[in-house]
């Protein structure tokens, strides 16, 4: 079978088309025909050994999948061939056929594409988790999602708005701006590139603080990172919850005087691992999500297609913060 493949330790030019084996599906497992793969920020670090996880070389990036049943193994009964699926791989999406744990996977509702299905559960998972188990949001909360363009941070919009906050969307360009408005947010911030000088840090964190109001902002979704954080912080309520999800931007280092101050919560988010030790949880928000798909009130937007020779470019793009929505990678008709 076709996989793009990472070979050696790179950026997205080092990726290359090659075959690997046909896997078989063993007890418990399904053996999917992948047809889209959707690209996040993990495909980005993982290639240059920079994730927490490092797959042995050759592997496929690709995190989340769309495909068709092609065989099951011994004990599966919640699929058959020919069903349509999607699912959370961790790693290997970029590839024309895959082994997946049964209870990985999840019916493709038939209204919607290989597309969609392959663009639903990280980005929507990882956020229903950060806003619902760790941040505690409630109706007549304000949110601040930063990075709000960006797949999480549209998911973090939507969801942000079904379950009754007011939510702020924070930006690069104008671009990203009009997308996060037509995502349902409330207000846009569009702010600089950092770093930023101690008295740049100190302007954002005062445009932060008008666009949330007197109170500050109850939940801040910070998918950004970097010089980002702070101004952030200062901007949070009495006992707001200030969500971690990810760090293109860099690393922060957060003055913990702020959290006294405020008397607010630091809170990790990290999706993969609650899916794993919790799974009947975890079930449970993916069902809330579908049902939150069928009403209408999320569904991921999807920019642009790539063929699976032009992968390494999805992941480029992605890397260079340029992305607006969810890019996807057509792995097979």
């Amino acid at each position: 079978m076709r996989a793009l493949l990472s070979t050696a330790i790179g950026g997205p030019e080092t990726l290359t088309v090659g075959e690997l084996p046909d896997p078989t599906p063993g007890a418990g497992e399904v053996l999917v025909a992948v047809k889209a793969c959707a690209i996040n920020f993990p495909d980005v670090l993982v290639i240059e050994d920079k994730y927490q996880f490092k797959p042995p070389r050759p592997f496929a990036p690709g995190g989340e999948i769309s495909g068709v049943v092609e065989a099951i193994g011994e004990g599966v009964t919640a699929f058959r061939p020919g069903d349509r699926v999607m699912g959370n791989t961790g790693m290997g999406g970029l590839c024309e056929k895959l082994v997946m744990r049964e209870n990985a996977l999840y019916p493709l509702p038939a209204e919607r594409s290989f597309e969609e299905g392959a663009s639903m559960l990280l980005t929507y998972g990882t956020t229903i988790h950060a806003l619902v188990d760790r941040g505690h949001i409630r109706s007549g909360e304000t949110l601040l999602v930063l990075g709000a363009a960006g797949g999480v941070g549209l998911a973090a919009v939507e969801l942000g708005k079904a379950f009754g906050a007011r939510v702020v969307g924070a930006v690069s360009s104008e671009e990203k701006a009009q997308a996060v408005r037509e995502a349902g947010a409330d207000d846009v911030l569009v702010y600089g590139r950092g770093p930023f000088s101690k008295d740049e840090s100190k302007a954002l964190a005062d445009a932060f603080k008008a666009k949330a109001g007197p109170d500050g902002f109850d939940l801040v979704y910070d998918a950004v990172g970097g010089d980002y954080a702070e101004p952030a912080v200062r901007s949070m309520a009495w006992e707001g919850r200030y969500l971690v999800i990810g760090f293109p931007a860099g690393i922060p280092r957060l003055p913990l005087n702020l959290t006294l101050l405020k008397s607010c919560d630091v809170c990790g988010v990290f999706w993969g691992a609650f899916a794993a030790r919790e799974p009947a949880r975890n079930r449970e928000n993916i069902g809330r999500l579908f049902d939150l798909w069928a009403a209408g009130k999320i569904a991921p937007k999807i920019t642009e297609v790539f063929p699976l020779e032009k992968g390494g470019d999805a992941i480029a793009k992605l890397g260079s913060r340029s992305a607006i929505g969810k890019l996807v990678v057509r792995v097979a008709d």
